[in-house]
């Protein structure tokens, strides 16, 4: 593992984790937080947040296999390769039950690392996340959109290949699965997201045994960026309880 200078207060390390190099952004003290990206972003996105709590807790926020400064495989990625990754994270850096704060796609990753891992994970937040139902019409043609005009416009994509495997729906969680979740768990949604409405959340809320949800009023897909404050606020409150 080797650390260079980034933002005051905050680390950029670079690690190697099961052969593939890894950037991750560092900082704080305390129990220790790892915060996931979502699907058109990187490790910036947690910025904020890490800056403002930083006294509270150790956060750790990665790039994701394929996305920012970490390695992309050109061949693309299924979901178990970002848990994996993520579980593999935790061990590299001999984590003790971290909590997994993930936006959208990395909400989705943080659910499944709950899943395979649950010893692993001590508490789960999810915002705006994708999988626990299908994005809405707008949401597909905005995908489509961006994706077209970044081609257009010769621009790499954000993301990497995600492929999928024959008879596995990884944009619906089941009822099942979701009720087996026994990691403690917070949802934070915008009332009116774009991309995945908020009657997926309502759902998996009344699934995931235990599960606390928490609608923010407006339009929007990134309550960690738009509403940075209160977002922070409700992630302390949900952290700190016991």
């Amino acid at each position: 593992m080797t650390t260079e200078n980034s933002l005051p207060g905050i680390e950029s390390l670079r690690l190697t984790i099961k052969g593939r190099h890894i950037h991750c952004l560092k900082a704080g003290s305390g129990p220790p937080v790892v915060l996931v990206h979502g699907g058109a972003s990187d490790s910036r996105d947690w910025l904020d947040t890490m800056a403002s709590l930083s006294g509270r807790y150790t956060f750790y926020a990665p790039d994701l296999i394929g996305f920012g400064q970490s390695d992309r495989d050109s061949k693309g990625y299924c979901l178990p390769d970002f848990s994996d990754f993520l579980l593999g994270l935790i061990e590299e850096l001999r984590l003790d039950r971290p909590a997994l704060v993930g936006h959208s796609f990395g909400g989705r990753v943080c659910l499944d690392a709950a899943l395979k891992g649950p010893d692993r994970v001590g508490r789960l937040v999810i915002a705006d996340s994708s999988g626990l139902g299908r994005m809405s019409w707008l949401g597909s043609f905005l995908f489509t959109f961006f994706w077209g005009l970044r081609k257009v416009l010769r621009r790499q994509q954000p993301f990497p290949r995600f492929l999928a495997k024959e008879g596995v729906d990884y944009n619906n969680v089941s009822d099942e699965t979701l009720r087996g979740l026994k990691t403690p768990t917070l949802i934070i949604w915008k009332r009116c997201d774009p991309y995945m409405p908020l009657r997926i959340a309502r759902r998996a809320g009344r699934l995931i045994p235990g599960a606390k949800l928490v609608v923010l009023p407006g339009y929007g897909h990134a309550p960690n960026k738009a509403d940075r404050e209160v977002f922070n606020k409700i992630l302390v409150d949900f952290l700190d309880s016991k």
